[in-house]
């Protein structure tokens, strides 16, 4: 086997906002009606005990809606592209992504991650996204 794993690439990302700075007062709503959206993808592909598989194909221009992480997750960039992403902490970032990166997360007892995901590509934006069940957090039900 070779030596050229994408996952050892550098996330390029930049804070481009904070504090909420630019935040639309729909914005900031959709962060309160949201708090508990599980859904962290466009589809659910498959559940098990262990497991959620999630697809995500966003055309340029088009988001995800905010949602929020519980499970320790990791995703699977399918093409490259770029994203802006809002998060609960009031920053905003504007990410690159190489098709065949990846990335772990923990979501650590109580705490989560809350963030929406825009596609300010030309090209679609394409991520498999998977949720680990068994770890010290519940699974929001769907």
């Amino acid at each position: 086997m070779g030596n050229d794993s994408r996952s050892d690439l550098p996330l390029d990302s930049t804070v481009v906002a904070e504090g909420y700075a630019r935040w639309s007062p729909p914005l900031k709503q959709e962060f309160v009606d949201n708090v508990h959206n599980g859904r962290i993808g466009q589809s659910l592909v498959k559940e098990t005990d262990s497991l959620r598989i999630w697809e995500t194909h966003l055309q340029p221009g088009e988001r995800i809606p905010v949602h929020r992480h519980v499970l320790d997750y990791f995703w699977i960039a399918l093409t490259s592209g770029r994203a802006r992403q809002h998060s609960g902490d009031g920053t905003t970032h504007e990410i690159s992504y190489v098709r065949g990166q990846t990335r772990h997360f923990c979501c650590p007892e109580g705490q989560y991650h809350l963030h929406d995901l825009k596609n300010i590509g030309d090209d679609v934006l394409s991520f498999l996204t998977i949720e680990t069940k068994g770890g010290p957090n519940k699974p929001i039900q769907l």
